[in-house]
Formats: C-alpha cells, structure tokens, sequence
C-alpha cells in the first residue's frame, strides 16, 4: 500500500499510435484529389459523411457533449454515495493540488511524524464518538477526505497509525520537557524553541484550515511562554530542592525563585 498517486499506464503507447496515424497519409493526397472538379466533389461529400459520424459518435445529432454537461454540471457537486459528514468535510483544502511526497517532506525536515500520521490524527479527533473514532468511515474514505491521500485504509491500519502518531508525541514531549527542565537551555534558547515549535504547529493548523487572527497568535504566544518560565522555574528547584551550605553543611529546601537568583 503506498500513500501517494501511482502514475498512470498507457498513455505514452495510445499518444504514438494517434501520432503515426496522423502521418500515414501521403502530403500531396489533397492536392491529387484537387485537380479535377469532379474530384473537390468528391472530397466534399467524404468531409460530410464524415462530419456526420463524428456527430453520431459524440451522440445524437445536436445533443450537447459529455463535456457541455460536464462543464454545466456544478463542479463541487458533492458525491451521493458518500456520508454527509464525509461529504462537507472540508480540511486540507489548501494543500489540495499536493502531494504526499511533499507532505511528507515537509513533516520530515521539521517533526516526527509522516504525512500518513498527521492526516489520520487530525482525522480521528474529528470523526471522534461518544463511543469511539469512526476509523472504518476514515479509511474507507481516506481519499476523500484528504487530498493527498491515495488509497484507502482498512480500521487496523487506521488505527495502526493513530498509534504511531500518540507515541511520537509522547516520546517527543518526554524528550522536549526533560530539555527544558534539565538546564541545558538558557531562558533565551528555550525562548526560541518554543517559537519555532509554535511556528510549525500553527503552520500545519492553517493547512488544516484553522484560521488564526494575528492578537489570537501573539496571545497564544505569550501564554505558552509564560508557561515555559514557570517551567523552567520550577524544574530548578526540583533540580536544587537540597542545597548544601558550603561552610557548615547544612542542608535546607530550595525554592523556585532561588534556583532562578543562583542562575
């Protein structure tokens, strides 16, 4: 099973055949059938016979084209056959002419997860029940839903990879945490961190079709770090809850503030 379109077969062989068709008859045959007058009577009469059975192959005399009905037809039309939450569902509409490839690229250079990960766990926190994830409706219309998604999925490989994205995040929080909190950054660097991270998520939010006003991303911008102050703050003093006296040995209990006067 792959995650990105597979390239069609065939049309290189059907456009040569057309090609050497076209070039079968000889150039000067138009200009044989010309020289005498009983001979452009000819030609005429075969150019109507002709037209008519395009006419009749296309349809039935004046009848519109396929391709006048289509282009009559609404082009968002919604498919019938689909469910309707399924069919108004409109996520990833910005990356629509993407691919997975690129997706994927993209989370690669900047996170843990793979494009697959990302897309079904946006999905499974959408289509998420009083009883459970709907993950037979997510993979049997995977394609659907998410435009860079090529095949459908079964519920065991939905949920195979609603797994592997829950325990990329919990490894990379357990990992990005002890960072913050073992001292290894200075208030600046964590600062920066955070920014970067902040700028990923609320990147990949927007794809998501989450629109974000600029007080609603300073806001939240302050918030988290904030949040990462008290962090950094608190993880000092858990790191110097003991201090010992340098002169006569005593031991007393640290607080916040004075594991952040000592740094």
């Amino acid at each position: 099973m792959t995650d990105r379109p597979e390239a069609g077969e065939g049309d290189g062989g059907d456009a040569d055949a057309e090609s050497t068709e076209g070039n079968t008859e000889p150039p000067d045959q138009a200009t044989d059938a010309q020289s005498t007058d009983d001979g452009v009577e000819v030609d005429e009469a075969e150019a109507d016979e002709t037209e008519a059975d395009e006419t009749e192959a296309d349809g039935t005399g004046s009848a519109a084209s396929p391709a006048d009905t289509d282009a009559a037809s609404p082009v968002d039309a919604p498919d019938p056959d689909l469910p309707p939450d399924v069919a108004k569902y409109d996520r990833f509409k910005k990356i629509d002419g993407g691919t997975y490839d690129r997706a994927n690229d993209f989370l690669r250079e900047r996170t843990y997860i793979t494009a697959r990960e990302w897309a079904i766990a946006r999905l499974c926190a959408d289509f998420r029940t009083e009883t459970g994830v709907e993950m037979t409706k997510i993979g049997e219309n995977l394609p659907e839903l998410v435009p860079f998604m090529t095949d459908t999925y079964t519920p065991q490989a939905v949920n195979q990879a609603r797994a592997s994205f829950e325990e990329k995040v919990r490894k990379a929080g357990a990992t990005f945490l002890y960072g913050a909190m073992c001292d290894f950054f200075t208030a600046e660097e964590l600062d920066d961190v955070m920014y970067e991270a902040t700028e990923v998520a609320k990147f990949l939010l927007e794809v998501e079709g989450v629109e974000l006003s600029v007080e609603e991303e300073l806001a939240a911008e302050d918030e988290i770090s904030e949040v990462m102050r008290e962090v950094r703050e608190h993880s000092a003093a858990l790191r110097h809850d003991e201090v010992e006296c340098p002169d006569c040995g005593h031991h007393f209990e640290a607080t916040a503030a004075d594991a952040v006067d000592d740094d």
